[in-house]
């Protein structure tokens, strides 16, 4: 494929040690491909990396995060912005297109800590940190005796945290460490039958203007068709079920090469872990986005509209509207 038309590309990234990584990783695939592109960083420093003393679920979710981004590509300072795919709005405005999902990291959440080698292992009270209403409903449906607290900040800032002592356990996800090196912070992966991760967790998603289409098919070779299924349909429940911050949703989907299927297992329930609806669904690689609706549907005739009813009314009174 051509790519005289594409001299450079400038790439908009948070200016995390983590958020850095992925971007760089996508620069060195770009670069690859197209050995003659200048490919360059734009770091920023997003809402989401400012408001530190308040859950997400209550400033306005994990758009916080790409926000400063998208208005660098609408005008034109960047070409495409690199984000983890779970903090990317489940659904897209108008201008901006998901141009390319890549190979997937393992989608698993990570036990981290100090002193307990599990879950399982940590006593009554012990206080254990995320920034996830997902994991937190998780959390406390299995393991009531635990404290389950509030944790802001990137993953260093995070794994700073508990080095201070603040908390006796911390749940990250796996991706992140992994990406940056710190395997060895990991005590345990947590089971999917323990914790059904975000929507598109582990995956990397590359954000552009949709009328960028010289971009988007020179980008077309990054991506990967099986993750991309996957989070299709992971993305579709999500976005059925309201898909947002303060609506504790988790989807994980996985595929199967030989009968060309993808079965996704979803969830979602209140934040307090005392509510909980699942379901698993199974379907062509070819009708992702039906399968995500589907089981979201099913979930909801089960009576998890209630759920969402009560915490969208929440935000909406929050919101004053």
């Amino acid at each position: 494929m051509s790519h005289s038309t594409i001299p450079r590309l400038v790439i908009a990234t948070r200016e995390s040690r983590l958020a850095l990584w992925q971007a760089e990783h996508v620069a060195a695939l770009i670069q690859r491909l197209y050995p003659e592109m200048a490919v360059s960083l734009l770091g920023m420093t997003t809402r989401g990396d400012q408001i530190l003393d308040r859950p997400l679920a209550k400033v306005g979710g994990k758009g916080l995060f790409v926000k400063e981004l998208e208005v660098a590509l609408l005008e034109r300072r960047a070409d495409l912005a690199v984000h983890s795919l779970k903090d990317i709005p489940m659904v897209l405005e108008a201008p901006f297109a998901l141009a390319a999902v890549l190979a997937r990291e393992t989608p698993v959440d990570a036990f981290v800590s100090n002193r307990y080698g599990c879950l399982e292992e940590l006593p009554p009270g012990a206080v254990v940190g995320t920034s996830s209403l997902r994991r937190q409903a998780q959390l406390i449906a299995q393991y009531p005796y635990l404290a389950v607290e509030p944790l802001r900040g990137n993953l260093d800032t995070r794994l700073r945290k508990l080095d201070e002592g603040q908390y006796d356990a911390i749940v990250l996800a796996a991706a992140g460490l992994r990406r940056l090196g710190l395997v060895e912070r990991i005590r345990c992966e947590i089971p999917l039958s323990v914790m059904v991760p975000a929507a598109g967790q582990g995956a990397l998603g590359i954000e552009t203007l949709a009328e960028r289409t010289d971009l988007i098919a020179h980008l077309a070779p990054l991506a990967d068709p099986a993750t991309t299924a996957c989070v299709t349909a992971e993305r579709a429940f999500a976005r059925r079920l309201g898909g947002s911050c303060e609506v504790p949703i988790a989807a994980h989907a996985t595929y199967d090469a030989t009968a060309q299927t993808i079965t996704l297992r979803g969830l979602i329930a209140e934040p307090d872990g005392q509510s909980i609806y699942r379901g698993e669904r199974t379907g062509s690689v070819t009708a992702a986005e039906a399968i995500g609706e589907a089981l979201a549907e099913t979930l909801l005739a089960q009576g998890a509209d209630a759920i969402v009813d009560r915490l969208m009314l929440g935000r909406a009174v929050r919101q004053g509207g």
